[in-house]
């Protein structure tokens, strides 16, 4: 079977709603293109310029409910569209002062009770990914199948939030990569780290109820609780679905 990129994925807030995308020109030493653009800092937030770690947001491992936004962004003016099966739909300009109470309106009741609440949404001039370097994260199909196969239930790619979803390699291929690097049409990545998962995966993404022991599925049939790789862009291009995926060194 031919190596191919099946999915593109960003998320234009962290954690607050996945986007697919027919295509995308990735950049030197950054992330995809406005994914995690934005985060939504919590009222215990302690924040510095720049980047910050996800303790500092809301998130889905601490609030499941968030794992079932969907989102829309207009590049042309940084609207957002947000959709939540118990919500209507919301427009906002996350960088707008004004829009924002509405927003926080709109995302309260998706966080529980008792925890720190949303407050601002920052940005920091890069990618807000976990890791406190520029990543794209890149998922194979083939190991959620043996996963949702192992833990004997349906698991959606959407649980686990990536950025690239890969059809055609063999299951867990993917640890094999780290050191190595990757073609995808123009683009060339360095694949740097396996990504160890949160309970937000555990949420299914249609109805943000906890559904899956996802980490203990895990644990039970590989010993850890790591899905997927983080990557670093070496070369920008060009990448679409469909194109051929080459591990080149």
């Amino acid at each position: 079977m031919t190596v191919r990129l099946a999915h593109i994925c960003r998320h234009p807030i962290k954690s607050h709603g996945r986007e697919d995308l027919a295509s995308v020109r990735l950049l030197a030493g950054e992330g995809l293109p406005w994914d995690r653009h934005w985060a939504v800092a919590h009222e215990a937030a302690k924040l510095v310029e720049g980047w910050n770690p996800c303790v500092n947001f809301a998130r889905g491992s601490k609030a499941p409910a968030l794992m079932a936004i969907s989102a829309e962004l207009n590049e042309a003016t940084a609207e957002v569209t947000l959709r939540h099966p118990d919500r209507a739909d919301l427009t906002f300009r996350p960088d707008a002062p004004e829009d924002l109470p509405g927003f926080l309106d709109w995302v309260r009741g998706l966080n529980p009770e008792g925890r720190a609440m949303p407050e601002r949404i920052v940005s920091a001039g890069r990618i807000m990914s976990d890791t406190d370097y520029a990543s794209v994260s890149i998922l194979n199909l083939a190991s959620g199948r043996a996963l949702s196969q192992s833990m004997g239930t349906e698991l959606s790619p959407y649980r686990w939030r990536g950025n690239l979803w890969v059809e055609g390699w063999e299951p867990w291929a993917e640890w094999d990569l780290v050191g190595r690097q990757l073609r995808i049409g123009s683009a060339l990545l360095e694949v740097r780290e396996r990504i160890e998962r949160c309970n937000a995966t555990k949420a299914d993404p249609e109805t943000g109820q906890i559904n899956a022991d996802t980490l203990g599925g895990l644990r039970a049939a590989y010993g850890h609780q790591d899905f997927g790789v983080y990557a670093v862009v070496i070369e920008g291009g060009e990448i679409a679905l469909g194109q051929p995926i080459e591990v080149i060194a």
